[in-house]
């Protein structure tokens, strides 16, 4: 069974990497110029805020959008009981611009399986007055399995390419899928970054469809297999290594568990964190309860 928490955070992940092909893909129109993520300024900031937020998975942005910053606040959806996030949404927008003083642009990804056959709302009634009645904060809904993979998968974007594998994917060859985008990104392995290899890697991984032999064939004839070896480099070079003085080893321990445990929030698997940190399967688990 899908970790709803792992899933979101992929999600959350697959946004950072891939920033201005989201925009270009779900907004065409819309061109973002420099831009920021502030997180943990928002987090910091609303310390009444932490409790609720960790059931939450959002993205908080400051971008340039026609020459003026604004923010963004994407909140990411896996539950599929169509529960009214709107109230949600609002008050995040309400946070957002008390953080910045700007203008605050919403949008809500629906990351679940489930098919809709009714919109669900896309506003918030949160004033009214005599003149012009309701007043409602807009938000923006992006639903994935509402795209065909088929579709998805002949685009250039790389990031197109990897949603294919969440979208509606009936009457596609899962195989085929992955061999394209393992394809596509040794063809761009020069133009990607660490971290978009990683992601790749651990993308692939949890929304395959094929066998681990499969897609062990895939990586190899596709000349993709160094994408492992890149995990190591990645995480060190991401600074999750905080250990003592080199050579003691208490503090490289609690260094190895505290990159163990950020590895987790964003998705890793466990194997592949055991393979990094030389942690058992249990311990690594132990550390998700910490």
């Amino acid at each position: 069974m899908i970790n709803p928490k792992s899933h979101d955070s992929l999600f959350k992940w697959l946004i950072t990497a891939f920033t201005r092909e989201f925009f270009t893909h779900y907004f065409p129109d819309i061109t973002i110029g420099e831009y920021s993520f502030i997180d943990k300024e928002f987090i910091s900031k609303y310390e009444t805020l932490k409790e609720s937020l960790k059931g939450d998975l959002f993205l908080a942005m400051e971008v340039e959008i026609d020459g003026i910053l604004q923010e963004i606040v994407i909140q990411i959806e896996h539950q599929s009981e169509r529960e009214d996030v709107s109230k949600r949404v609002y008050e995040y927008a309400c946070y957002a611009w008390l953080l910045k003083n700007k203008p605050v642009w919403s949008i809500v990804i629906y990351t679940d399986e489930a098919i809709w056959r009714k919109q669900v709302t896309d506003r918030f009634w949160y004033a009214f007055d005599s003149k012009n009645g309701k007043q409602y904060h807009h938000f923006d809904v992006i639903k994935v399995k509402a795209e065909k993979s088929a579709a998805l998968i002949r685009k250039h974007s790389l990031m197109c390419k990897l949603l294919a594998l969440k979208a509606d994917d009936r009457q596609t060859d899962p195989d085929e899928l992955v061999s394209e985008i393992y394809r596509t990104a040794a063809a761009m392995k020069d133009e990607l970054t660490n971290e978009q290899l990683l992601l790749i890697d651990q993308w692939v991984g949890f929304y395959k469809k094929v066998s681990e032999q499969r897609l062990d064939k895939i990586k190899k004839e596709s000349k993709m297999s160094f994408i492992e070896t890149t995990i190591t480099e990645h995480v060190y070079n991401q600074g999750w290594i905080k250990g003592e003085a080199k050579g003691e080893a208490k503090g490289e321990t609690q260094g190895i568990k505290k990159m163990a445990r950020n590895m987790l929030k964003i998705g890793i698997d466990v194997k592949t964190i055991t393979q990094v940190t030389g942690f058992s399967e249990k311990e690594v688990k132990q550390l998700k309860s910490l």
